[in-house]
């Protein structure tokens, strides 16, 4: 049967099995792809930092609720929206699909018209420039584009989908509470329980690409403040207190040596992205407060990493007769792809994409908290490739000539192909079908 007549077949109202419905997920999501990009843009323009979410929010349940789906939930966690679409057709199922939708507190210098020039001055620590220098517009889009299209199939959906919008992926101010942890510990996921957590991150990969990862996705994290405490005197009299900057400065170089004190096969990184003084130049000021990121590829390794670095700020501080406390927060599990989930989703992935363009890839020290959703109901979270990019020999991406070059995830200059979005839409679409209808699954005894 030739895709005319299956698509004649269809019209007429005859059920051919997976493969019709398959393309028409695939002809919904071409007909709502401009308005993914138009969310999109819009989004882009009017970024909102981790809980603070609220126009995005009201934008995404706004949707939710115009597309009569059985349940739209706001609140949650902060802002957080689950919109919950029980489908026509007998079935137990339950997948989750998730987007994050917060941004970062990044210059916009992507060059797009539609760019943003929001600055947010009353956040925490700021002002701050705001942008979705992370991808998580794409993220949110595109999954409005996926509630569409299965709304719009609901009667032959054999389960029920949650449409899940988080706030806070990238971390809280830390006197609040949010992410993914807060989505579940709000009850969330408790009425229908998922069988399936998906999601996906655009990344500088080739344009529709879809990269997957056996084992850690992503590595654990944690955030980590060091406060090193001294006696505040006048700069012309260091001798009447004590300075903590020397303390602060063993405290970055001795950093550097952490990674010898760990397997080298297991990759660490720690990152002092902050540092906060109180005072003035001719001040010896009486505390500094470092910021910074532990990340490991292997969760085991993080405790060791934590112990190790609290004994190098305590030992450096008294060295200079100071003190320092240190604190981890916000700890997130590794992103964790099992090899049963990854079998029983090749398939699935490769239909959408091509079988030429799904590829392993390497593993990274970002993170991500879809780790919690993964990690408790099962499933898998892949990487979408948005970048004028080629693969070279050995099989790392490149720019491709003439292009916009390759630009990392929280970089102000990162971009994202509108174009590659419909991918994404039909990602989710076709996940969602195929879990329900018990194609992905893992396999009895895996």
């Amino acid at each position: 049967m030739t895709t005319a007549d299956r698509h004649r077949t269809k019209r007429q109202g005859v059920t051919l099995g997976g493969e019709a419905i398959h393309d028409e997920l695939d002809e919904r999501a071409a007909e709502v792809a401009d308005r993914v990009v138009a969310w999109r843009h819009r989004l882009h323009r009017s970024p909102e930092l981790s809980n603070r979410e609220v126009n995005t929010a009201r934008l995404v349940a706004d949707h939710l609720r115009s597309l009569g789906l059985d349940e739209v939930r706001t609140g949650i966690a902060g802002h957080g929206v689950v919109g919950v679409l029980r489908g026509g057709a007998a079935g137990e199922r339950v997948v989750a699909l998730r987007a994050d939708m917060d941004a970062l507190p990044v210059q916009d210098l992507c060059g797009a018209d539609f760019a943003s020039d929001v600055v947010d001055a009353d956040y925490p620590g700021g002002p701050f420039p705001v942008s979705h220098a992370c991808g998580h517009d794409c993220h949110t889009a595109a999954l409005l584009g996926a509630a569409t299209v299965l709304a719009g199939v609901r009667d032959r959906l054999p389960g029920t989908v949650l449409f899940v919008f988080q706030p806070a992926e990238e971390g809280p101010p830390v006197t609040e509470e949010g992410g993914a942890r807060a989505m579940i510990e709000a009850g969330a996921f408790a009425d229908p329980v998922p069988t399936m957590a998906f999601g996906l991150h655009v990344t500088p990969y080739p344009k529709g690409y879809v990269g997957y990862r056996i084992g850690n996705q992503y590595g654990a994290s944690a955030l980590v403040r060091i406060v090193v405490t001294g006696k505040q005197t006048h700069g012309s009299t260091p001798w009447e207190g004590i300075d903590p900057m020397p303390a602060v400065g063993a405290v970055l170089t001795g950093i550097g040596q952490l990674y010898r004190q760990v397997s080298a096969f297991a990759p660490v990184t720690v990152s002092i992205g902050h540092v906060e003084d109180v005072g003035r130049f001719n001040i010896v000021g009486q505390t500094v407060t470092l910021w910074g990121t532990v990340r490991c590829a292997v969760e085991s390794d993080m405790a060791q990493v934590e112990q190790r670095l609290t004994v190098l700020a305590e030992h450096s501080a008294a060295a200079f007769g100071a003190t320092a406390t240190v604190e981890y927060l916000q700890p997130v599990p590794p992103v964790h792809n099992s090899g049963p989930w990854v079998e029983a989703g090749l398939p699935t992935l490769r239909r959408v994409a091509g079988g030429e363009r799904v590829l392993e890839t390497g593993a990274t020290l970002g993170y991500d908290d879809v780790s919690e959703f993964v990690s408790r109901f099962g499933g898998l979270y892949v990487m979408l490739g948005v970048q004028d990019a080629t693969l070279d020999e050995s099989g790392r991406p490149v720019p491709e000539p003439g292009g916009r070059g390759l630009v990392t995830n929280h970089n102000p200059h990162f971009y994202a192909d509108d174009g590659t979005l419909v991918t994404g839409v039909r990602l989710h679409a076709h996940v969602a079908y195929d879990h329900l209808t018990g194609a992905l699954v893992p396999r009895e005894g895996d």
